[in-house]
């Protein structure tokens, strides 16, 4: 395609050049051209124009028109552009935080081990023995659970009083019990009658059926057990994970004392409620100094699990000492109480 000189001068005279075409100088260049050492050469900006880009020029009879103000950018240097381009992905440089030195962890149990990952907690609590014979009568039938109506007056001594810390709270096959905690009358050959409080724990999953035996080792069939809410939490959950672990249910066939109901019924309004720790503080009058709640149980044992610190199962192990002896003690109470009122004393 050509275009005419008159045309050309026309178009150079709208964007306001010379009125003369350009020439090609002998030495490179075009004359009436100002050269600007800045601007990069027409030759340099073709060779490094893509193929397919435009150019702004039109050729005339072996002439070449060219933008007289050319597009090409200032590059920016290499630096800049990669801060900017973090910036716009929001990538921030890596930095190494140098964390405190941790001392050695404490993996330390307490008590015995009575079989691989099974420790066995033993204590005996001095303490005065208590009469032949106890009446339960205080404990309605719906919360006790008896053969026959002579099995209302029992041998203190036949008496196992339990609680167990557990992974969860829920129950349902997935929780488990990693603690059982029991106590009973004792006569120790040196330090007299007294309570017993014994405790196992594991220390691994697989430690939990020779906790299940060594539980079982504990019950005869004279052996009547008594727990807090242990007939609706403690009791069904142990059940469980004996036949989870195809062994022999030790307890379906005992007689069990639930010392929540009577509590209930003797307590209930006159204090904020009829948990445990409320009721051993005010019928009792025993306080616990820094107790770890129940609730904190699973955490703890969980996080040992882990690899952590033994610290809180120490806590949870104190907990559960005092849950038991708390059991004997109100036992004790309710029957005094009892006691009492039928021979009108109270």
């Amino acid at each position: 395609m050509s275009i005419s000189l008159q045309k050309l001068r026309a178009l150079r005279r709208e964007v306001g050049g010379a009125s003369a075409p350009p020439r090609a100088k002998a030495g490179g260049g075009w004359e009436g051209v100002a050269s600007d050492p800045a601007q990069p050469s027409e030759s340099s900006a073709c060779a490094s124009a893509s193929p397919r880009q435009p150019f702004d020029a039109v050729a005339n009879e072996g002439t070449l028109l060219h933008d007289p103000h050319p597009r090409v950018g200032k590059p920016k240097p290499a630096a800049q552009s990669i801060e900017s381009l973090r910036r716009l992905l929001g990538i921030r440089a890596r930095t190494v935080t140098q964390l405190p030195a941790r001392g050695p962890v404490d993996r330390s149990l307490p008590g015995e081990e009575i079989a691989s990952g099974v420790r066995l907690v033993e204590t005996h609590l001095p303490m005065p023995a208590p009469p032949a014979t106890w009446s339960l009568a205080f404990s309605a039938r719906a919360s006790m659970r008896l053969d026959s109506a002579a099995q209302v007056d029992v041998d203190p001594r036949d008496l196992l009083f339990f609680d167990t810390e557990t992974t969860g709270l829920a129950g349902g096959t997935g929780t488990r019990a990693f603690m059982i905690g029991a106590a009973d009358f004792h006569r120790h050959p040196e330090r007299g009658d007294g309570l017993r409080v014994r405790q196992l724990l594991i220390a691994t999953m697989a430690a939990e059926a020779d906790m299940l035996r060594a539980f079982a080792g504990w019950l005869s069939p004279r052996t009547v057990l008594a727990s807090y809410n242990g007939r609706c939490y403690d009791a069904p959950l142990l059940r469980t994970r004996y036949r989870l672990a195809r062994l022999p249910d030790p307890l379906h066939a005992l007689a069990h004392v639930d010392l929540l109901f009577p509590s209930r019924r003797r307590w209930r309004g006159r204090w904020e409620n009829c948990r445990l720790a409320t009721i051993e503080r005010e019928a009792l009058g025993v306080v616990r100094e820094d107790d770890l709640p129940g609730s904190q149980a699973p955490a703890a044992w969980l996080q040992y699990l882990r690899g952590g610190s033994s610290a809180l199962l120490g806590r949870v192990a104190a907990h559960n000492h005092q849950d038991v002896v708390t059991l004997a003690l109100l036992m004790a109470k309710l029957v005094a109480l009892h006691g009492d009122e039928a021979t009108g004393a109270g």
